[in-house]
């Protein structure tokens, strides 16, 4: 007795206008394709591109705005006790598993948005949502600190900068090797450099001395004054 091989799903209409679209870029280049164009190689009318993809920028990053929602609800669950900086980190693989489930995609996105101008402008405001994301959880986790509109800030930006390096490294490569490795390599080095557990310079612990002299005072007796104020003389 013999069974039907299972016949493979039908791909959505929106895979179907990115696969068409991505097809016409790479042949004639993407300032020379137009959006008739492409709901034309896809067998759809305009009504339905647009119902997916509000202008043709949107369809070179059609996953961009699921991640951004699932990196939202992600740091929404997170409990008062975990790590906040673990957190973004974990947060920040969920962007790179993206890139990672569709390695060739992902490698002719990048080469794409190299070569046009409009759309590295629209990649970097994507990047600054990532990082807005971000920013304003650690800014709520980081409420109690003296420094914690500063640490968030510089932190989500370390975060955002960790993952990008990795993530054009394997870009570069041709999506070639573990592109969840080379993030994980880069966000160590943040977390080390920002634990929680190190006092910031601003929290430091340290001695200010503050000397009120005139102009005129010999530089030797200010230095004198100090080490007096700290014992050392």
């Amino acid at each position: 007795m013999s069974t039907n091989p299972a016949t493979p799903a039908k791909p959505s209409m929106r895979d179907s206008l990115v696969a068409a679209a991505f097809a016409l870029f790479l042949e004639r280049g993407y300032e020379q394709t137009t959006v008739d164009d492409i709901v034309r190689t896809a067998g759809v009318g305009r009504r339905s591109f647009f119902r997916y993809f509000p202008s043709k920028e949107d369809v070179v990053f059609p996953d961009h705005e699921q991640s951004l929602a699932d990196m939202t609800e992600f740091l929404a669950a997170s409990a008062d006790t975990d790590d906040p900086l673990v957190r973004v980190c974990d947060a920040t693989r969920l962007v790179m598993r993206m890139y990672a489930e569709n390695p060739t995609f992902s490698v002719q996105r990048y080469r794409l948005t190299r070569e046009v101008t409009g759309l590295r402008t629209y990649e970097l405001s994507v990047v600054w949502r990532y990082e807005k994301i971000i920013g304003d959880y650690l800014r709520t986790r980081f409420a109690g600190r003296r420094d914690g509109t500063l640490r968030a800030n510089v932190v989500a930006a370390a975060v955002v900068a960790a993952h990008n390096h990795a993530l054009r490294h394997w870009l570069r490569s041709g999506g070639q090797g573990d592109p969840l490795a080379e993030v994980d390599r880069a966000l160590e080095f943040v977390r080390e450099t920002w634990s929680s557990d190190a006092p910031s310079p601003v929290e430091a612990d340290e001695d200010v001395v503050v000397v009120i002299t005139k102009r005129s005072t010999p530089m030797w007796r200010v230095v004198r004054e100090v080490e007096s104020s700290l014992g050392e003389g």
